[in-house]
C-alpha cells in the first residue's frame, strides 16, 4: 500500500540517520588549540575555526583568566610551558601556532599567549607532552626575505628540531606578509626602505601578501583534512597560500597538496577583458 511504503521509506531514512550521526558527531568533536590568537591573523584563525563548526571546542592559549561570550571558545590558562609540568594531560590532538604582529584592539587580546620565534621549539615540546599529534605552524614573512630553496624546506635548526619531535603531522605555512610600517631612525636606512618599497611591484604576484582572512581559511582547511592524510612534515610555500586565496573553495587544492606532497601548478584565475 502507498501509505505503508511511505512509512517504511521514512523509517529507513531514520535508521540510516541514526547509524551515521555518531560518526558525524565524532568528526565534529575534535578539539583544536590555537596559540597566538591575539593578533590580526591569530584572531582570524580563531574565527574561521569557530565558523567552520568542524572543531569543538576551539581552545586558545591564555596567560591569565579570560572571559568570553563566543560560543565554542574555551580559554586554556597556563603559567608555564615546561613540558614536565602536568606531562601527559591531554589538551587537544591538533594545535595551530600563529606567529603574528602584536596589536592592541582591546584588553582581551592582551590575555592571549603571544609566541615569539625563539619559543617555537619549547612550545612544540610542551604541546607534544600534552597530547598534540597534529601541529600547524603559521610563519608570516616578507616575501623578499626568504630564499626560494627554503620556501619548500625547513628554514632553520629550530624547525628541523620540531620536525624531529615525533608529531604525526607537522605543517609549516609560509604566508607572505607586508613588512612593518615602523620608520627607521637613520636616514640611510629610510632611503633603503623607500627603494625596497618601490621595488615591491617587481615581486611575483604569487608572493604578494594575502589577507589574514584568506590565510586563516587555508589554515583551517588544512587543519580539517590533515589528520586523515599521510603522516609526515610538510611546508606550504607562499605560492600555495596565494593560490588558495584566489579560489572560492580551497578544498580541492588542499586535498591535492596533502595527497601528493607538493604544491600543484599555479593556475591564475581568468580575467574578463
Amino acid at each position: 500500500m502507498p501509505w505503508l511504503q511511505c512509512r517504511m521509506t521514512l523509517l529507513n531514512h531514520a535508521l540510516r540517520a541514526g547509524r551515521t550521526s555518531p560518526r558525524a558527531a565524532a568528526a565534529a568533536s575534535r578539539a583544536a588549540l590555537v596559540v597566538g590568537g591575539g593578533g590580526a591573523l591569530g584572531s582570524a584563525v580563531l574565527e574561521s575555526m569557530l565558523a567552520s563548526r568542524r572543531f569543538a571546542p576551539v581552545k586558545v592559549l591564555a596567560t591569565r583568566a579570560l572571559t568570553t561570550a563566543m560560543h565554542g571558545l574555551e580559554p586554556v590558562v597556563v603559567e608555564s610551558l615546561d613540558p614536565s609540568v602536568a606531562e601527559g594531560a591531554l589538551i587537544a590532538d591538533l594545535a595551530v601556532i600563529v606567529f603574528d604582529r602584536e596589536r592592541h584592539a582591546n584588553g582581551r587580546e592582551l590575555a592571549f599567549a603571544r609566541p615569539q620565534p625563539h619559543d617555537l621549539l619549547p612550545l612544540a615540546r610542551w604541546l607534544i607532552a600534552h597530547g598534540v599529534k597534529h601541529l600547524i605552524v603559521v610563519l608570516p614573512h616578507a616575501p623578499a626575505g626568504l630564499p626560494d630553496a627554503l620556501k619548500i624546506g625547513l628554514a632553520n635548526l629550530d624547525e628541523q628540531a620540531v620536525a624531529a619531535l615525533g608529531f604525526e603531522h607537522l605543517v609549516f605555512v609560509r604566508s607572505a606578509q607586508k613588512p612593518g610600517a615602523a620608520r627607521a631612525a637613520q636616514w640611510l636606512q629610510r632611503l633603503a626602505d623607500g627603494v625596497l618599497a618601490q621595488m615591491q611591484m617587481m615581486v611575483a604576484a604569487s608572493n604578494q601578501p594575502v589577507r589574514a582572512r584568506k590565510v586563516a581559511q587555508f589554515v583551517v582547511e588544512v587543519a580539517a583534512r590533515l589528520p586523515g592524510s599521510a603522516g609526515g612534515t610538510r611546508v606550504a610555500p607562499p605560492e600555495l597560500v596565494w593560490q588558495a586565496a584566489q579560489l572560492a573553495d580551497a578544498r580541492p587544492l588542499v586535498d591535492a597538496w596533502l595527497a601528493h606532497g607538493e604544491a600543484p601548478a599555479i593556475v591564475l584565475p581568468r580575467r574578463a577583458l
